[in-house]
């Protein structure tokens, strides 16, 4: 079998694999609605019906945060930058990642669908943070890794804004 018919086999194994996923989470199977489906079970967000929301993917409906705005990406590798919107700001962002980034290539690389940490940023301290470095806020908005530690809730709790319990924790670990 030579590599394009290879190739059209395993697009048609994947389309298989995306309808599944797609009838589970109510949007396409596209890594960044999948991340708000499983954010939001695991955290308590409710979603706007709309994705193509301004500023922000839903709210959460648990204290302590309930009635809180959040956008919530996630991003197959860990590379330190983060999507901003300074025009519609939301109250947090929330930020699951998957591997930290090695090298600067992507080629021969794969961009598996895992998660191996999770962050909450409060959207105007992070904007203050960077502002006061003169750090141009927009796509791919480059985080200090020391703000990244500050916000991190998964695998180490360093933020404790919103305390995660046990039953996340393996929830969360379903996707390593």
């Amino acid at each position: 079998m030579d590599d394009l018919t290879s190739l059209a086999s395993l697009i048609k194994e994947k389309n298989v694999v995306d309808t599944r996923i797609a009838s589970i989470i109510g949007r396409p199977a596209q890594v960044g609605h999948a991340g708000e489906y499983i954010a939001a079970t695991i955290f308590g967000v409710r979603l706007h019906p709309s994705a193509s929301h301004r500023g922000s993917d839903g709210y959460f409906i648990n204290e302590p945060l309930a009635g809180q705005t959040v956008n919530i990406k996630w991003y197959l590798k860990h590379e330190n930058v983060l999507d901003l919107n300074p025009r519609n700001p939301p109250d947090y962002y929330f930020v699951l990642t998957g591997p930290r980034a090695v090298g600067t290539s992507s080629r021969d690389g794969i961009r598996p669908w895992s998660i191996e940490s999770v962050f909450l940023f409060e959207a105007q301290k992070l904007v203050d943070a960077l502002s006061l470095r003169g750090i141009k806020l927009g796509i791919a908005t480059s985080i200090m890794g020391g703000l990244w530690e500050e916000a991190e809730i998964y695998p180490a709790q360093r933020n404790n804004i919103l305390m995660l319990n046990e039953e996340q924790r393996k929830q969360l670990a379903l996707f390593r």
